[in-house]
């Protein structure tokens, strides 16, 4: 018996006039009937006229466009999202220009302007003297992919949102404050502009605790947090620092500001009025402050400045709490 010689891929997708002298019960046809009941949507363009030799029926029912309005590329290129065309067009020109097979990723509009994702998958086909002579692929609708992985995305930033956020009072934590406060010291060197930190304490708090017991605790923790936060400026960070401490970081700030923001924060505390019978310096609930300001040198780094803001608030609660120090 002869020896039958293998079908080429490109035979399956010839143009209509071709497929039309197909027999019915021919192994194209069956070929054919294989590649139109797909999910996939098989095509082919001529390389030398860019043109649509072929693509499946199944477009219409994806996109909406009728399989004969498919003439050429420019019948692709301008049904490609405006912020996905230029990059889509230009890869796959230059990989098929190179010969080589690619894939790519793009939002494919309806004829009501709403859009579908899909992922083009492309193979080159060249000819006995390595010419490219067509293109060869196929569509697959990757919208379903797309919305998963929107959705794990918004899941990770979330859960990175909350990674730097404290539990309880919903301001920035420790871990955010440090990571922050490394990259304002870096831009601060950088500009030359000084940088200033507020860290304060509240005055008695384990008395507090003590006596009215740890969920009003918390309550009044989460009141302080609030105060800072409209104390503090867009640019500021205002961050549970540990346990009953908080720090504001202000970037591009001088003494004098800063003094003046912690003046405000020590006023906003007294002002929400919360009882503290346990405090020997007022009857409600203050907060001693230590304010630091720093033109960062290259001998110089974030956590030696911290540690001296750190003891300016310890000099204040020495000298009898409810009072701001700076240095």
């Amino acid at each position: 018996m002869p020896q039958k010689h293998p079908r080429r891929v490109e035979d399956e997708m010839a143009p209509p006039t071709a497929r039309v002298r197909l027999n019915p019960g021919s192994e194209d046809a069956v070929y054919r009937t294989l590649l139109e009941s797909t999910r996939a949507i098989p095509w082919k363009i001529d390389w030398s006229t860019m043109r649509f030799a072929y693509i499946g029926p199944q477009i219409e029912s994806l996109l909406g466009w009728p399989q004969d309005s498919w003439i050429s590329v420019e019948d692709w290129s301008s049904r490609i999202h405006p912020e996905d065309r230029d990059h889509v067009v230009n890869y796959c020109v230059a990989q098929s220009i190179a010969g080589i097979d690619h894939e790519a990723d793009y939002r494919a509009l309806t004829p009501d302007r709403g859009f579908v994702w899909i992922r083009d998958v492309v193979h080159v086909v060249r000819n006995d003297v390595g010419e490219v002579e067509s293109l060869i692929g196929f569509m697959f609708d990757i919208s379903e992919r797309k919305r998963i992985e929107h959705e794990l995305l918004k899941m990770q930033q979330k859960l990175e949102a909350l990674s730097f956020e404290d539990g309880l009072t919903r301001i920035a934590n420790r871990r955010r404050f440090d990571e922050r406060l490394e990259a304002c010291w870096d831009e601060a060197r950088r500009s030359g502009r000084p940088l200033s930190m507020i860290l304060l304490d509240i005055d008695h708090f384990k008395g507090f605790n003590d006596r009215y017991g740890h969920l009003y605790g918390d309550e009044c923790l989460v009141a302080v947090a609030e105060a800072l936060q409209k104390v503090g400026r867009e640019k500021d960070v205002v961050a549970r620092y540990g346990g009953e401490e908080f720090v504001l970081l202000l970037p591009d700030t001088d003494e004098s500001a800063a003094i003046d923001v912690a003046r405000r924060c020590r006023s906003a505390i007294e002002a929400l009025g919360i009882a503290n019978a346990s405090s020997d310096c007022s009857p409600f609930v203050t907060a001693s402050l230590g304010v630091g300001t720093a033109l960062p040198a290259k001998d110089q780094d974030a956590r030696g400045f911290c540690e001296s803001v750190d003891r300016l608030l310890y000099g204040a609660k020495q000298n009898g709490r409810n009072q701001l120090l700076a240095g």
